[in-house]
């Protein structure tokens, strides 16, 4: 027994890789000598329409030429002046008139100062009874009296910590130290 290979049927159109009806890849153009002159064509006319649309405003205006620019209303120019015043003249009269100073207290020590620092009583605040509106956050009114600046437990005269309004007598010579107190003044 043999077998035979049928032969297969035309079939119409481009047959690809991978059998009849198969895409075949991209049409190539068609190469001729109608391309060119199809093209030229094109250029050629384009370029006559131009000419002619170029050409159509002037043809009219082409055989005439004017002398005069054309007739047509003509800017007009006003000028105003106006005359300057005539000058004013003021007479001023001086009088001399000496002022007198008011009398004034000489400086010394104040009487009254912030509630935070170091004073020296009799030089930076006058001697005197002071008194404060208490302290000026949460943490209280702590005032010092002490018999020098050293800072040394020992120096101090007298202190408090306030949570109100408070008085302190202070005496020439000594050392007055205020943290976290309102303005302090004298009361006597």
């Amino acid at each position: 027994m043999t077998f035979q290979q049928p032969s297969p049927p035309p079939h119409p159109g481009p047959q690809g890789p991978l059998g009849p009806g198969a895409p075949t890849g991209p049409a190539k153009p068609v190469r001729g000598s109608r391309r060119w002159l199809k093209y030229g064509a094109v250029a050629l006319v384009s370029l006559f329409i131009g000419v002619g649309i170029g050409n159509s405003g002037n043809a009219a205006d082409s055989g005439k030429k004017t002398a005069e620019p054309e007739a047509g209303p003509r800017p007009t120019v006003t000028v105003t002046e106006t005359a300057e015043p005539a000058p004013t003249v003021t007479e001023t009269a001086t009088e001399t008139v000496t002022a007198k100073p008011k009398k004034t207290k000489a400086p010394g020590p104040a009487t009254s100062f912030s509630g935070e620092g170091e004073y020296l009583v009799g030089e930076d605040i006058a001697a005197g009874t002071y008194k404060t509106a208490g302290p000026e956050g949460a943490f209280g009114c702590y005032w010092e009296r002490a018999k020098d600046a050293s800072g040394e437990f020992g120096s101090i005269i007298a202190n408090n910590n306030l949570e109100g309004p408070g008085r302190v007598t202070l005496n020439r010579g000594e050392y007055f130290k205020t943290n976290r107190c309102q303005e302090w003044k004298r009361v006597d």
